[in-house]
Parts: C-alpha cells; sequence; structure tokens
C-alpha cells in the first residue's frame, strides 16, 4: 500500500510549481496538459494549457498536482499542511520567506525550544506549510 499526495491548484498550477521549484529545488518530473488528452481533457478552451496531472519532487518525496477541473469548487487547504525539513537554519528561513511571499504567515520564523528554525505560513495558492530544521540529533541520525 502506499499514500501519495495529491495537490489541487484551481487554475494555478503551473504558477505552483514555479514557486516549488525556486524555494526549495522541486523538480518537476511529469506534466499532462488538458491538450495532451485525446479528448482535449473535455474542458472548455481556456482550459487547454492548464495541468491536468504533474508529479513534483521534494527530496525523495513525489507530490502529485493538478488544476482540477473547470468550474470544480476549491477551497483552499484546511486539516492538513505539508511539513518540510531543512537541513539548516539558513536553508530553512530562505524556504520559508519565499513561499511566503503573497501568503499568509501563521507562525514567523524563529527559534524554538526544538530547534533552531521554525515557521507556519499558508503559500500564495492556499497550500499550508510548515517548515522545520532538523534538530542536533535528527541531523546525526543515521
Amino acid at each position: 500500500m502506499q499514500l501519495d499526495t495529491y495537490l489541487f491548484f484551481n487554475g494555478d498550477c503551473a504558477a505552483a510549481l514555479d514557486l516549488y521549484q525556486a524555494a526549495f529545488g522541486a523538480q518537476v518530473i511529469a506534466l499532462i496538459r488538458f491538450r495532451d488528452a485525446p479528448d482535449g481533457g473535455n474542458v472548455p478552451p481556456e482550459w487547454q494549457d492548464k495541468v491536468m496531472h504533474a508529479v513534483f519532487r521534494v527530496g525523495p518525496n513525489e507530490i502529485m498536482a493538478s488544476d482540477g477541473r473547470d468550474g470544480q469548487p476549491h477551497r483552499a487547504g484546511t486539516g492538513f499542511a505539508l511539513s518540510i525539513v531543512a537541513d539548516d537554519a539558513q536553508s530553512g528561513e530562505r524556504v520559508f520567506n519565499r513561499l511566503a511571499e503573497g501568503g499568509k504567515v501563521l507562525t514567523p520564523w524563529q527559534s524554538t525550544f526544538w530547534t533552531r528554525g521554525f515557521g507556519m505560513l499558508t503559500d500564495p495558492f492556499g497550500v499550508p506549510w510548515m517548515i522545520n530544521v532538523a534538530g542536533e540529533s535528527e541531523a546525526k541520525a543515521p
């Protein structure tokens, strides 16, 4: 059994992928636009260039993404957050600041009793993120 994460962006998937590439070096490993489907994805002409399905990789993790369907109701993420564990405080803060541009900071970037850097935010596309720096004991684990 495998559990995968699938994010929907209501028409902003390409821009979200650009942000994730810039913020933490995500690699887009698959991208299919509606126009690539035999029936054009059965969407209106203005949705032909939207993303039907994409897969991006962050470290060893793969996340799937899509623009969803034209006219499909969209509700920004609730009840979950994606968590990034940075190798050090400097890279964690850089990722946090990049994702926060145009988004909403929930917990400002700060040092805590468990780590040298932690912050929570919602990015400009409504995806909630937690950025955490690996603690010393975690960083030394094999």
